[in-house]
């Protein structure tokens, strides 16, 4: 075979094919070999830039994480849909880069220096109102990111956030617009009304069982008991293996030492520093200068706090002379980073050049990290050791637990074996009970399938949250049934009676209203109920009814000297009959200066947020958006 495979290789076609591999691979690589069998796996594309699968699984993760700290300390992961969330988190992805895009398109610009600032300024990541470098990469790690991420993130949103903020600030609105708004928003109404009482049409209607029973006849099918099943469960719960386990003082001391052993300190810095800028108005060579000026000013002794409050442009951290807290290696630019890890305690650096300009620094205090003592760690200690221990037992007695509920034929033999009490639970439908075990999507999920209530087999054991676990088992199925009319009766009778009222009181409404077109007066139409005048109601008036305030503004303007009717349903099932007699517009010469242009700059606002949810559509629309 194998002289067979050296005579093929010598033909002019297997040389051409070589001829054309070495071609390929000279020109770009192995990759565009391999690319020709395995095409991309990024969930979507945005005008041919991906977003690629772990960009999506990152953002599904940070948005679990986040619902769940929304949901509290009983959160129940069950509840959340991955597929869901998944869509939602893609959806926001393609988004973002549709609008990050248009952002980088239009030039705008979010500097490394300036997510410098502002991470340095961000509260949550300050140790008494310095940044803290430990505490911002915890606060990320909680969040489930690196700081290469949330950077990244950071520049994203502020683009996006430049462009949103362009739109708003840009926007105006006309004086015509203005007085149109104010006309509007300060009209005045001279209304009268007076209400039709539900309870005293229900006085005049009776439902007899007669009426009612034939009713229940002619719709029985729509009386019937939902599918309902009661289970027996078995609840494993592992705070409660804290009190079954011990932890003694040997223990933990051993636990402490190898903390000690592996704890590694690390050094930071605390700086100060003074930044001149380079820009459009100040060359380097101006910028060298002055920098050299402000060094010679520290080294004759003035105070380095007060020069960096009056000359640093570095500011966010001007205001506090300087102040950059401490800081470990990793943070700051290289040129930064070298000169101040190569400075000793108190001394000022010379001139530093960086992308932002030239940095003259000052090396404030050395501290390295030290581990906590016996006293400070020993709780934490024998917690985490308890914890470790329960979840031990937990996880050998959920093993157990799904073995012995796998063989048995109920949960008799799980409940002695493990000495757990078998608990039964009230009867509930598919929407799930009131307690939190019958409440859990997966256990009604569980109850209702066809092997738990065909087969009455026990479930496998269920997660609850993270430290409690159900075997469940279908006790008694209660499937749908036609409700007989004695257990119904008074449901049929209150339905018959709301129906009679609602349909007496829309022909009374009627009648009322074509009478008060044909001239009568709402007085002579009340039948004792009491008219209630108002002049000169506004918008915001609080003292009648809210379903009459919000349709006395919908009546069309009565012609002078006329008066326009109308009614509408109030929450007890009422109605209200309205006359509307007269309208004022308000007028822009209320408004004060500067309450003028405070709505005028709210107007305007509202019309930019307008225009940025069209662009945004647009963008959307008109962008090339493939979905895997």
């Amino acid at each position: 075979m194998l002289q067979t495979i050296r005579n093929n290789s010598q033909s002019i076609i297997a040389k051409v094919i070589v001829g054309l591999i070495v071609v390929t691979f000279a020109l770009f690589g192995v990759e565009s070999l391999v690319s020709l069998t395995s095409g991309s796996n990024a969930p979507a594309t945005v005008n041919g830039e991906e977003i690629s699968e772990r960009q999506l699984l990152q953002g599904v993760e940070l948005q679990r994480r986040q619902l769940l700290n929304q949901m509290g300390e009983n959160a129940d992961p069950t509840l959340l849909d991955d597929n869901v969330i998944s869509k939602m988190v893609l959806d926001g992805l393609i988004e973002q880069a549709v609008l990050t895009q248009a952002a980088d398109s239009q030039g705008l610009i979010f500097s490394d220096r300036m997510i410098d600032q502002l991470l340095v300024n961000t509260p949550s990541f300050q140790i008494d109102g310095a940044f803290d470098r430990a505490q911002f990469e915890a606060v990320l790690r909680n969040a489930g990111l690196t700081p290469m991420m949330y950077r990244d993130l950071v520049r994203k949103e502020k683009l996006v956030e430049q462009m949103r903020t362009g739109y708003l600030l840009s926007a105006f609105a006309l004086d015509s617009e203005l007085d149109s708004v104010v006309a509007l928003d300060q009209q005045k109404r001279d209304l009268s009304y007076f209400t039709l009482n539900a309870d005293k049409v229900a006085a005049e209607i009776e439902i007899s069982d007669d009426e009612a029973r034939g009713f229940y006849d002619a719709n029985r099918g729509n009386y019937k008991t939902e599918e309902q099943v009661v289970i027996e469960y078995l609840l494993l719960d592992k705070v409660k293996m804290l009190d079954e386990v011990e932890v003694s003082d040997d223990e933990v001391q051993q636990q402490y030492q190898a903390l000690a052993e592996n704890f590694e300190g690390q050094e930071e810095r605390k700086a100060s520093h003074i930044l001149i800028e380079i820009s459009d108005e100040r060359s380097a060579d101006d910028a060298e200068a002055k920098a050299a000026a402000i060094a010679q000013r520290i080294a004759a002794g003035e105070d380095f706090a007060e020069l960096a409050k009056t000359e640093s442009d570095d500011l966010g951290s001007a205001e506090s002379g300087g102040d950059l807290g401490y800081n470990a290696k990793g943070l700051f630019v290289p040129e930064f980073e070298d000169a101040l890890f190569a400075m000793e305690k108190g001394q000022v650096s010379e001139p530093v050049l960086t992308d932002f300009g030239y940095h003259i620094i000052k090396l404030v205090d050395i501290q390295t990290t030290e581990p906590p003592s016996f006293e400070e760690a020993q709780n934490d200690i024998k917690y985490d050791l308890l914890r470790e221990k329960a979840e031990g037992v937990y996880v050998e007695r959920l093993e157990r637990l799904a073995d012995l509920s796998f063989s048995s034929g109920d949960l008799v033999e799980p409940s002695e074996t493990l000495g757990m009490e078998i608990i039964t639970s009230e009867p509930f439908s598919r929407l799930g009970g009131d307690d939190d075990v019958t409440g859990n999507n997966r256990v009604v999920a569980a109850a209702f399938t066809e092997e738990l209530l065909k087969e009455g087999v026990n479930s496998t054991p269920i997660e609850l949250d993270a430290s409690r676990s159900v075997v469940v088992r279908v006790k008694e199925h209660k499937l749908p049934r036609e409700q007989s009319y004695d257990e119904v009766a008074e449901e049929v009778k209150s339905q018959l009676l709301n129906d009679r009222i609602a349909k007496a009181l829309d022909e009374k409404v009627e009648d009322i209203l074509a009478a008060l077109n044909a001239g009568e007066t709402l007085a002579s139409l009340a039948d004792g109920a009491e008219v209630s005048s108002l002049e000169a109601v506004g918008r915001g008036q609080r003292d009648l009814p809210p379903e009459v305030l919000q349709q006395a503004f919908k009546v069309p303007h009565p012609a002078d000297g006329d008066v326009s009717y109308a009614s509408t349903t109030l929450g007890d099932g009422g109605r209200a009959i309205i006359a509307i007699s007269g309208v004022e517009q308000g007028g822009v010469e209320s408004l004060s200066d500067d309450e003028r242009k405070a709505m005028q700059s709210v107007l305007g606002s509202r019309k930019g947020q307008y225009d940025y949810q069209d662009l945004v559509v647009e963008l959307n629309a008109s962008a090339e958006i493939e979905r895997l």
